[in-house]
């Protein structure tokens, strides 16, 4: 079974391995099959999962729906997250964009019931903001949205709030994460972006933060089945990450963690899980899983043991260039 881990000061306890939903949306990430997508839920969730992330705009609600259908056909207690996207709809959030123009109050309020109307469910437990920059908070608007938060939560609608924080970008949401009202972050960090360690994981001990990291495998790059002549269709999220000679920089580095292989990891898939785990500030892991197959060799993951340090510091000569991510 899955271990289990605290998700911050909400008090949740949630399996340190939980399920990413993007990718069974069926929009950009594309050749979800439902009927795998469902089987894939309940064998996580038969193996010891119990924390689903999800999102609104994951297939215009389509993955709410299926998590939803998929959590009400379980007697577990299933803690389900999602997120609000702006109503501007840019990522990530740009430095000069207005609280208003991304998330005014009145547009919380309707893509919360939405969600909720989607899952199927009376109350969500954590709600996340898809987006966000810092700047926002020194704006009118922010006041008003924050009050909304409050009377969702006073309602029982939202249990808990939380930031999804810009891509590769966590310095975008400290001082909001210092407000009491958000108890969650989600981040990306992997072996190859690192930068969470810089001020966010210190905030997150000081602040008692529940730590969500997504993107573990760097969107295939980190399980070794990104080649040099990998493509994927347009609409695919893949088609503009892997773009130009990406594939083969990213086949090259994951050939280079081939060479820590061994008793500490046997596979691209487990090292990189590992790695995250080894964090303590981490309170659960999601990566996508499509297939039962992934839920079994993910879950597998979560048995207590961590890599050793000195692992880790070979590790830390794989981090990423910031640079690479860019346009």
């Amino acid at each position: 079974m899955i271990n289990e881990r605290r998700l911050g000061r909400t008090g949740l306890s949630v399996s340190e391995v939980g399920y990413g939903a993007w990718g069974i949306g069926g929009s950009m990430w594309l050749g979800a099959q439902d009927d795998e997508s469902v089987a894939a839920l309940h064998r996580a969730i038969d193996l010891g999962l119990n924390f689903i992330d999800t999102a609104a705009v994951y297939g215009n609600g389509h993955s709410e729906k299926l998590v939803g259908q998929v959590v009400r056909e379980r007697d577990e207690r299933i803690v389900v997250a999602s997120k609000i996207p702006p109503k501007n709809l840019q990522w990530p959030a740009a430095d000069g964009t207005d609280p208003d123009d991304a998330f005014p109050a009145d547009h919380i309020r309707k893509w919360t019931e939405r969600t909720l109307t989607n899952l199927g469910l009376d109350v969500l437990d954590v709600q996340q903001f898809h987006v966000w920059h810092d700047n926002w908070l020194e704006r009118p608007g922010w006041r008003a949205t924050r009050q909304e938060m409050e009377k969702l939560s006073m309602e029982g609608k939202v249990r808990h709030w939380g930031i999804s924080i810009n891509d590769h970008a966590p310095e975008t949401a400290l001082r909001a994460l210092a407000d009491p009202i958000f108890e969650t972050a989600q981040i990306i960090y992997n072996v190859f972006d690192r930068s969470p360690e810089k001020a966010l994981f210190a905030l997150a001990r000081e602040r008692d933060l529940g730590i969500i990291v997504r993107v573990p495998f760097d969107e295939g790059a980190l399980t070794g089945a990104i080649r040099p002549d990998t493509t994927f269709p347009e609409g695919d999220w893949r088609h503009r990450y892997f773009r130009g000679d990406r594939p083969a920089q990213a086949a090259h580095r994951a050939d280079a963690l081939r060479e820590l292989l061994g008793e500490e990891a046997k596979t691209l898939p487990e090292l990189a899980l590992r790695f995250i785990l080894s964090r303590p500030e981490v309170s659960t892991v999601i990566p996508g899983m499509r297939r039962a197959e992934h839920a079994r060799a993910n879950a597998a993951v979560s048995d207590g043991r961590a890599l050793s340090p000195a692992m880790l510091d070979r590790l830390r000569a794989h981090a990423w260039d910031k640079n690479w991510y860019l346009d």
